[in-house]
């Protein structure tokens, strides 16, 4: 039997590492930082768990997200797609808002792809269950901590950010809607 250096075996480790099957550590590389800013008072919607950028904290942007393949994993999050609701305007797709009882979802700027998926079906998966879902939006990986994000921080560069509709067509309970490892794929 032959033996395997420590040198190739960490070769080997390194490059296994980015093709995890967890979403947390499927990268690209950032392609800037943004400075936390301090929001007007009563100007950051912290609605669904969202948070504020935190003044002079330096928040990384992507353009990027990792490559598309027939199940790409990703981190489903909550977010309101109606009038009023922490998504804040009308949805970049359509320009209209969306009710959070209508399956759909925002997708990281790399997977938006410049609007490319506007209106087209993904199919999201997890906790054995599968369900359809129309892309209406971004999640902006690349820009944050202004008025026009809510001062919210730059997303991740791998979120499928979705509709009530969708957390409950998986299964999901209610008092864990906040983050889900999923897999989605174009329908």
């Amino acid at each position: 039997m032959k033996k395997i250096s420590l040198g190739a075996f960490l070769t080997v480790l390194v490059f296994l590492a980015p093709h995890s099957l967890d979403a947390r550590f499927q990268v690209c590389k950032p392609s800037g930082k943004i400075k936390g800013k301090k929001p007007p008072p009563g100007k950051c919607v912290e609605d669904n768990d969202s948070f504020c950028c935190i003044p002079g904290k330096l928040y990384p942007t992507y353009k990027c997200s990792p490559p598309v393949s027939g199940t790409t994993k990703a981190i489903l999050t909550l977010n309101s797609f109606e009038k009023g609701g922490d998504g804040g305007v009308p949805s970049k797709c359509d320009m209209k808002y969306h009710s959070d009882d209508i399956p759909v979802v925002a997708l990281s700027t790399g997977w938006y792809n410049g609007g490319r998926r506007c209106l087209q079906n993904i199919t999201i998966s997890a906790n054995g269950q599968s369900t359809h879902a129309m892309v209406v939006d971004e999640r902006d990986s690349s820009t944050g901590c202004d008025e026009e994000h809510n001062y919210q921080p730059p997303f991740q560069n791998n979120i499928v950010d979705a509709s009530k509709a969708v957390w409950k067509a998986l299964g999901v309970p209610m008092n864990d809607w906040a983050e889900l490892d999923i897999a989605w794929s174009d329908a």
